[in-house]
């Protein structure tokens, strides 16, 4: 039992940035590729870089939008720079007069992308299509395009939509994404689905194991990522399956936060315990039926190679102090522990 669920961000961008050597020397061998001098930015204009825009697209819009001087500047600031190739579809907000440099820096600051949608590490699905919508992609086209998603093999129903909304946590692999203008809610989804598709065959999760099929690797991974810290994901791991191994429930705290959609609490009533549901691992043994979030890479590494250990217990006794044992006295002291600490407000506002 952990008492301490996480969610964070990670950073990942798409590399749309496409250029062609031999206009790369064109341009540099030109003397018409004036720039501005740096240090006199003028007003705040959009730049909409869409999904699939060339290098020379993309300097283009900037010149005839009044960022750059030249479009000549810009290209060749841009092919001298390998940082270009992380430039995101999307709309940023960039300052107007400024140099090549200045202009390439911008677009690569994230915090200047207007649409950025982040999908944080253990987000449920739901979280998402919020955010989605939030973007103004329409929920009828969202629950439309789930219906024609590609499903990476051993997800979904033989490739197809699953049945039950909460077939779909886990497919949505945690990053910062942005679209351009005209993406539709379908290529928007898909591109969650396949980053998704390459992490589960490079982590392992894809092709099983022996005792796993790469669904239950997943929930597994998703059970780590809500119960603790990174640093603990392998040993979390090791203790769902040394609890499936003796029989034991796995009693984990965030499948009730999943069903009851809570977060941030830590303290955890008998009832929520006795919530009729198959994601009760208070009431059922065994896996839950399918993943409780998106889980990010460090967890579904984590799934597939646990730490070794014979711990079957596991709490956060305080912030940044979580403890594993194989015994149960010794898990009851902790719990004394951790419940003092709650009293006294180590956990913050739990409720």
């Amino acid at each position: 039992m952990s008492k301490k669920p996480i969610f964070k961000v990670i950073a990942s961008l798409a590399a749309i940035f496409v250029l062609a050597g031999g206009a790369y020397l064109a341009l540099n061998r030109s003397p018409t590729n004036p720039d501005y001098a740096s240090g006199h930015p003028g007003v705040e204009v959009i730049i909409d870089v869409p999904t699939g825009a060339t290098g020379s697209e993309i300097a283009k819009t900037l010149f005839t939008k009044g960022v750059v001087k030249s479009s000549g500047a810009f290209f060749a600031r841009a092919v001298a720079d390998p940082r270009s190739s992380q430039i995101a579809p999307g709309a940023h907000r960039v300052q107007s007069h400024i140099s090549a440099r200045e202009a390439l820096d911008q677009l690569l600051d994230t915090k200047r992308i207007t649409n950025l949608i982040r999908v944080a590490e253990g987000a449920w699905t739901s979280e998402i299509f919020s955010q989605l919508m939030a973007q103004n992609f329409s929920e009828i086209t969202v629950d439309k395009a789930l219906r024609s998603l590609k499903f990476p093999a051993g997800f979904g129903i033989n490739g197809v939509y699953p049945a039950g909304d909460t077939s779909l946590e886990g497919v949505f692999f945690p990053a910062q994404y942005s679209f351009g203008k005209g993406t539709s809610s379908l290529m928007a989804l898909q591109a969650m689905m396949d980053r998704f598709a390459v992490e589960s065959v490079n982590s392992g999760i894809a092709a099983g194991t022996s005792d796993f099929s790469p669904l239950q690797l997943l929930t597994i991974a998703s059970l780590v990522q809500a119960e603790g810290d990174p640093s603990d994901f392998g040993k979390i791991s090791q203790v769902v399956r040394n609890r499936l191994k003796v029989g034991m429930p796995l009693q984990l705290d965030t499948t009730i936060h999943y069903i009851t959609h809570t977060r941030g609490k830590v303290f955890l009533s008998t009832n929520a315990t006795r919530i009729a549901s198959p994601y009760n691992t208070y009431l059922h043994y065994g896996l839950p039926p399918g993943p409780i979030n998106n889980p990010g890479r460090a967890a579904m590494d984590a799934a597939v190679h646990p730490t070794p250990g014979n711990w079957i217990f596991f709490i956060t006794v305080k912030p940044g102090d979580t403890r594993f044992t194989d015994s149960n006295a010794q898990f009851l002291k902790w719990k004394s522990e951790y419940e003092k600490n709650l009293a006294s407000g180590a956990f913050g506002k739990t409720s």
